[in-house]
């Protein structure tokens, strides 16, 4: 495939405002496009909404908890791509978290309202925390100035560490997050590629690679494949990142049994 001979890319995004995302996605179905690839947890119920005939590829996300897809084995519909599992891994986090503070009886969840997913996991992580008797505060971020009100209660609540459920938008906040974390000398944990702004630990799987392995169902799709027939892929490989540096800013030795389950290391 040759952008601009074989293919021409349509590229629409709604920069952090999900109240663009009808408007968007009736643009690209009125465009008569062949295919729309999408991420991001908000677009994807606005697709489905949006057309019915149109295949969409998704990159990221839970399409089971979101109720995008009725199985991951057979989709249906014309929805299909990459999961990455988020849900299921979500108890981990908490595992993580105390692992590397064994001490915090606060926890807080920072997740976005508008993610349908993120109701699922907070429970998820509630139901874990009661076992080991950590209280968990549930706060929100829709809009950069939710995040800075967020970690300011969480101050004022005495908050000890915190739980990050990323998507699309709070991946893209992931500086100031850790920012902030680290101004309040908070532990903290999300996906893998929050250390790479500066978070302390991250745990998942490599969203990264969804992007690529994207365009093996564009091109089966293209070639005829029906996306109802394309099962949802799920990683197979998850990942533990520990940054060090963040470590020593927020000034806690972590434990050298939390170090030796790291899969990588940020020095």
């Amino acid at each position: 495939y040759v952008e601009g001979k074989t293919f021409v890319l349509e590229e629409r995004y709604a920069e952090g405002k999900s109240a663009r995302l009808p408007g968007l996605a009736a643009d690209l179905v009125h465009s008569k496009v062949d295919l729309i690839v999408a991420t991001g947890s908000p677009g994807y119920p606005v697709l489905k909404k949006a057309t019915t005939t149109i295949p969409i590829v998704i990159t990221v996300g839970d399409p089971i908890s979101e109720g995008i897809v009725a199985s991951l084995s057979r989709p249906g519909g014309n929805i299909t791509g990459l999961g990455n599992m988020a849900t299921d891994v979500t108890p981990k986090l908490l595992d993580l978290l105390v692992s590397a503070a064994p001490k915090i009886s606060r926890v807080a969840v920072l997740l976005n309202p508008v993610n349908a997913a993120h109701p699922v996991r907070l429970e998820m992580i509630q139901a874990a925390a009661r076992e080991i008797r950590v209280n968990v505060l549930r706060m929100t971020g829709q809009t950069p100035e939710d995040i800075d009100r967020a970690f300011a209660t969480m101050a004022r609540e005495r908050v000890q560490a915190v739980i990050i459920l990323a998507d699309s938008f709070l991946v893209q906040q992931f500086r100031q997050i850790a920012g902030l974390a680290i101004k309040h000398r908070l532990p903290s944990i999300a996906s893998p590629e929050y250390t790479g702004s500066g978070g302390l630990m991250g745990y998942g799987a490599d969203t990264t690679d969804n992007f690529f392995r994207a365009a093996t169902y564009v091109d089966r799709i293209l070639k005829g494949a029906k996306p109802a027939d394309l099962p949802i892929e799920q990683p197979t490989k998850f990942e533990l990142v520990i940054n060090l540096k963040t470590a020593k800013a927020l000034g806690i030795t972590l434990p050298q049994s939390t170090l030796l389950r790291a899969d990588r290391l940020i020095e």
